[in-house]
């Protein structure tokens, strides 16, 4: 077996790709039950429908974003919910057997899968996007003469 640094651990490259989808399909199974209007006729269903939505944001999304940047701007940001719902939309149309009866229920539900998702990944510490770090640094006073190099100041890391 392989010695591996503690702070890049080696993954075979379908590791994270399943971990995502399981956690795409659980966060759509959820709004599923919760969100009127989207429904799925079997699991296989819901595993194809998870499956694309996360292919779309993989390959599409980006495009999306980039080709509506000045409304993501206006907005600060909140476009990308219509986004998201544009893609979810689009999944319930393209996969037999799921269903996304209207732009309202792909509203709410897109909504309801980013916010799984993102408490799941959350709380299973696969927020590797989502690390916010923070350090503190002592002002020195105008007698001392003890001077930290310039860029160890606070840091965000997002």
């Amino acid at each position: 077996m392989p010695v591996h640094s503690h702070n890049a651990p080696a993954r075979p490259g379908w590791v994270p790709f399943l971990r995502r989808w399981v956690v795409t399909t659980l966060a759509v199974l959820v709004a599923a039950n919760v969100i009127p209007g989207i429904d799925y006729q079997s699991p296989g269903a819901l595993f194809v429908a998870s499956l694309l939505l996360g292919v779309l944001n993989a390959f599409l999304k980006p495009l999306l974003l980039v080709l509506s940047l000045p409304l993501l701007l206006l907005s600060l940001g909140v476009f990308v919910l219509f986004v998201n719902a544009f893609l979810l939309y689009l999944v319930g149309q393209l996969v037999g057997g799921f269903e996304v009866a209207g732009f309202a229920s792909a509203f709410f539900g897109g909504l309801v899968i980013s916010l799984v998702s993102v408490a799941v990944n959350l709380l299973t510490g696969n927020s590797a996007g989502w690390r916010v770090q923070g350090r503190i640094q002592r002002r020195p006073d105008e007698d001392d003469d003890h001077r930290r190099p310039p860029g160890n100041g606070p840091l965000i890391d997002v």
